[in-house]
């Protein structure tokens, strides 16, 4: 059986309590803020950072933290690794990825992507792999029928990667969102079950 919190490079663990910092650290960084969140531009607090946090691990469908695996450090060396080559694996956070309730309630079964990532990670493919794999979870595992996601007008680089996915433009919010001195729309797009499947990026844990 197949990991299935694992995909080519990336692992996906649960949402603890000491990631309330991490998590905090990326809303620190106002582009990742303006590019994902529709809450007045402003500094983030750990106040607003904490609720975040606790949205993630208690609220949403599914919740989890993007890692990578990081190279061997003098301080993992010589520790303890399977094989016995003094090495040792560790999970170096690079962003979270969720799973919310769609507004139009559970009995449809539909869910909604939230993703962040850490701004160095970005334009490596992380953030692709990442919502391949909550689709195949959302389908495969969750029981979901669609999956949707939303990109501001202003992040080009969403709009053209969520198109590239494989996910359909259903909308567009015309002018709902303040920012940088003008409106801007917020463009809906989603993928159906049917859809994720004809892609053929399923993958089977009994494979």
């Amino acid at each position: 059986m197949k990991n299935p919190f694992q995909s080519a490079r990336l692992t996906y663990r649960a949402v603890e309590a000491t990631d309330e910092a991490f998590i905090h650290s990326m809303n620190l960084n106002p582009i990742n803020t303006a590019n994902a969140n529709t809450a007045l531009l402003k500094p983030a607090s750990k106040k607003w950072s904490a609720k975040m946090h606790k949205y993630i691990s208690e609220n949403a469908l599914l919740g989890v933290i993007i890692c990578l695996t990081s190279e061997e450090t003098p301080e993992t060396s010589g520790k303890e690794k399977e094989g016995g080559d003094g090495k040792k694996d560790e999970l170096v956070p690079i962003g979270q990825i969720n799973l919310s309730h769609s507004r139009f309630g559970e009995v449809h079964r539909g869910a909604e992507i939230g993703i962040g990532l850490k701004t160095e990670y970005q334009g490596k493919g992380y953030g692709s792999e990442a919502i391949n794999w909550i689709l195949n979870w959302a389908f495969q595992s969750g029981g979901v029928h669609r999956v949707g996601i939303d990109a501001f007008e202003y992040n080009e680089g969403a709009c053209r990667l969520y198109e590239k996915l494989g996910f359909t433009r259903d909308g567009r919010l015309r002018e709902a969102i303040w920012f940088d001195g003008r409106w801007w729309d917020v463009l809906e797009f989603s993928m159906l079950e049917q859809e994720w499947r004809e892609r053929g990026k399923v993958v089977k844990l009994l494979e």
